[in-house]
């Protein structure tokens, strides 16, 4: 998946966002784009659903995560600290989540 990249610091994720959908949840992998589908629930006002996508995938990865680019767009770039492409990997791939 060419979404997720090694920094210095841990990786790099780009991501497409959807706010304002019924709950938090990564649908897929966009071919063209190169980015991971994410549904947010919050409305991107107020920075809302950017901090939404932070403590998200902090949680799921159990990492800081900061978003690096992208602040007022759909397509975000994030930073998630100290983690490998092969254990975020595995995080997607128990959650049924395998893209290629």
């Amino acid at each position: 998946m060419q979404a997720v990249k090694t920094t210095p610091q841990g990786i790099t994720v780009m991501i497409e966002v959807s706010p304002k959908s019924d709950q938090f949840q990564i649908t897929g992998y966009n071919q063209w784009r190169k980015t991971l589908e994410v549904k947010l629930k919050s409305q991107p006002t107020k920075g809302k659903a950017n901090k939404e996508l932070m403590k998200e995938f902090s949680q799921l990865t159990g990492h800081a995560t900061d978003i690096v680019a992208g602040h007022k767009s759909r397509q975000k770039t994030i930073l998630i600290y100290d983690m490998g492409e092969e254990e975020f990997n595995k995080i997607l791939k128990d959650l049924n989540l395998t893209f290629d």
